[in-house]
């Protein structure tokens, strides 16, 4: 299995080291070309304006928004954002995602927190999330599955089909059990294609 990690701007090294803890290889990608072969695809968390405008000058939008129609796509914190079909700005979005979010919801850096999570999908004890300048999915299309949502209410992880957005970083813990919910969903997509 190759799973693609975007290496245009955030936590893609994390990303990529949980993968091949994992046993999957992991390719960092910042051109197009390099979406050939791959089976899935991570949008790493950063900053959702900088990856649009880093993605644009890279020729990247179209062929990212096209591999996420087609191919299983985990977009964490910025990335989901990027994913978004409404970010309540102008900004470049793949539209891919039918969810509507609001951009750093808890709000700036010093406002960052840590939380045990109950995430559909992710057996045993709570996940633990780690929320940065984290955004909040405000609505949801209605082909999409809230998976986890906090204490009061407010959505920070949805699956959609093939696609998978998360407010909190995974990728900052050291507990694979995301990854390999996103991996699982991988194979399963192999498998009906």
């Amino acid at each position: 299995m190759k799973i693609g990690v975007l290496a245009l701007q955030g936590a893609f090294v994390e990303h990529a080291a949980m993968l091949r803890g994992l046993g999957v290889e992991a390719i960092e990608v910042r051109l197009a070309s390099q979406l050939e072969g791959l089976d899935g695809l991570i949008m790493p968390g950063g900053e959702s304006t900088t990856f649009a405008k880093l993605a644009r000058a890279f020729g990247l939008i179209e062929p990212l928004r096209q591999f996420g129609r087609s191919m299983p796509v985990l977009g964490t914190c910025a990335g989901l954002v990027f994913m978004a079909r409404d970010v309540g700005t102008e900004q470049d979005v793949l539209g891919i995602l039918d969810v509507a979010v609001e951009r750093n919801a808890f709000g700036r850096q010093v406002d960052s927190f840590e939380a045990d999570l109950r995430v559909e999908g992710i057996e045993g004890e709570p996940f633990h999330g780690v929320f940065i300048r984290a955004p909040v999915v405000t609505k949801v299309g209605p082909d999409v599955e809230v998976i986890c949502s906090l204490d009061d209410g407010r959505i920070v992880a949805v699956k959609s089909g093939h696609l998978v957005g998360t407010s909190f970083h995974p990728e900052l813990t050291r507990d694979p059990r995301f990854h390999a919910y996103f991996l699982k969903l991988v194979e399963q997509f192999s498998g009906e294609r």
